[in-house]
């Protein structure tokens, strides 16, 4: 049987936890909203999430691809 001693700098990973839930909801939240407005499916915010390209592939996305409810200014 072991005895676990608990010292000052031993805290519940849940804090932690917290943290980074709130702060991913923080961003996808309003990449979501931008792809909305742009006519995207909302899920492809989740994108964002992927370490190292997940942003690079939103701005390219956003910026290379045709909006959905974008007005042509040739038709009337």
């Amino acid at each position: 049987m072991t005895v676990r001693i608990k010292r000052d700098g031993d805290v519940p990973m849940f804090p932690e936890l917290s943290r980074v839930v709130v702060v991913a909801l923080m961003i996808v939240i309003p990449i979501c909203l931008i792809y909305r407005k742009a006519g995207f499916h909302p899920a492809w915010g989740l994108l964002v999430l992927l370490p190292g390209f997940g942003l690079l592939i939103i701005f390219l996305q956003l910026a290379l691809l045709p909006w959905p409810n974008q007005k042509n200014s040739g038709e009337e």
